[in-house]
């Protein structure tokens, strides 16, 4: 694949130099577009997409490597249709690693030629799946030297989302006990490593395949609910938070039966996109804050605990300890394959059919390339 020439982008004239801390470093570059919601072959990959101008606290990062989440592939079939339609064609993609390639005039935490890392919040219309992706200061912060562009790029909106369930929510302290249901995939798997960081003592639910690799990674207890005849038995004691990122019925009474009193519940299956998209956000998200107000006001009063719904936030704060525990080898997502960007669709194919265990990335390793990567199975 040939890197991009000058008809691919247009650079800032000297003339011009004086404000390349307002606009971007190029004016249009290679993107992934979806131009409506469906399978893996609406994905069209197409140049001279045009780069906004930055505001003053945007980054504008030259992508080196990009991971596809499940958000993506869902958001692809048409999940949040009632916040994307309208704005169709959209760029999918959270994740990012590579260089700052020009800044805003406000932006003081990272600097031209630094290499970031870092997300988009789930909301986020033009992603990153590009050449080059705007993020705000806040959703970048420098690259760990021990990862590559490819490991990092798995990280951060996984991390995130464990950070701000753990982290923001249940507040965890050291010598509590945390659950992680499905601690395989990569929320799981970054659940646990937190709450290992954080001196929790860790139980979580798993595939055969990922035992070992939990264990490893600090759980005193990895119960495979494959293997298990019945998981509950299985898993010893009370809990002082549990985070549940399958969020079928069956985990919600699990994970809410042991819990302490005091303790939190959290799931990462909220209904508000889902009732949104069904009736329409007028009367979507109404429907959603009552159905959880209804939950959290009866389990509060049935069991003594907090239900929550979770989400990925932008947070710096949580941007920065992941960091922090990366440069010390305490979290990391496994990576299996990579694809180039060219092969987004193969890509969006073989995490729909569960080719490959796990949620897949998509990474432009180079400023030409884009690559998928898979982190790991739930």
């Amino acid at each position: 694949m040939r890197i991009p020439s000058n008809r691919d982008f247009t650079r800032i004239t000297p003339s011009a130099f004086t404000y390349h801390r307002l606009k971007s470093y190029v004016s249009d570059c290679r993107a992934v577009l979806l131009p409506s919601f469906g399978g893996p072959h609406l994905l069209q990959l197409r140049s001279h997409v045009p780069v906004p101008p930055l505001k003053s606290h945007d980054v504008l990062v030259r992508a080196r490597a990009v991971s596809v989440n499940p958000l993506d592939t869902r958001m692809r079939a048409g999940y949040g249709r009632s916040i994307f339609e309208r704005l169709l064609p959209i760029i999918l993609g959270r994740d990012v690693s590579g260089e700052v390639a020009a800044v805003g005039d406000k932006v003081r935490l990272v600097s031209v030629g630094e290499q970031v890392f870092g997300a988009l919040h789930p909301t986020a219309v033009r992603g990153t799946y590009a050449d080059y992706a705007i993020l705000s200061e806040e959703e970048v912060t420098p690259k760990p030297d021990s990862l590559t562009h490819v490991e990092a790029s798995a990280i951060p909106f996984a991390a995130l989302t464990a950070w701000r369930a753990l982290k923001s929510t249940a507040r965890i302290s050291e010598g509590q006990r945390i659950l992680v249901v499905g601690g395989g995939g990569a929320v799981g798997l970054s659940a646990v490593q937190f709450a290992v960081a954080a001196g929790c003592s860790v139980v979580t639910t798993c595939g055969s395949q990922s035992v070992d690799r939990l264990l490893a990674a600090g759980a005193e207890q990895a119960v495979d609910y494959i293997a298990e005849v019945d998981v509950e038995l299985a898993i010893k004691g009370k809990f002082d938070a549990v985070l549940d990122t399958i969020g079928m019925p069956e985990t919600e009474r699990m994970g809410i039966n042991f819990l302490k009193r005091g303790g939190h519940y959290m799931t990462l299956q909220g209904e508000a996109a889902s009732l949104s998209d069904r009736y329409g956000l007028i009367i979507g998200l109404p429907a959603a804050t009552a159905v959880l107000l209804k939950k959290q006001l009866l389990y509060r009063f049935s069991h003594g605990i907090e239900y929550s719904w979770t989400y990925m936030r932008d947070d710096l704060e949580g941007l920065t300890e992941i960091r922090k525990l990366c440069e010390a080898g305490k979290m990391k997502i496994p990576v299996y394959k990579t694809f180039p960007i060219a092969q987004v669709k193969e890509a969006h194919e073989a995490k729909d059919k569960k080719l490959i265990p796990g949620p897949h990335a998509e990474k432009p390793k180079m400023p030409d390339k884009v690559k998928v990567l898979n982190n790991v199975s739930p």
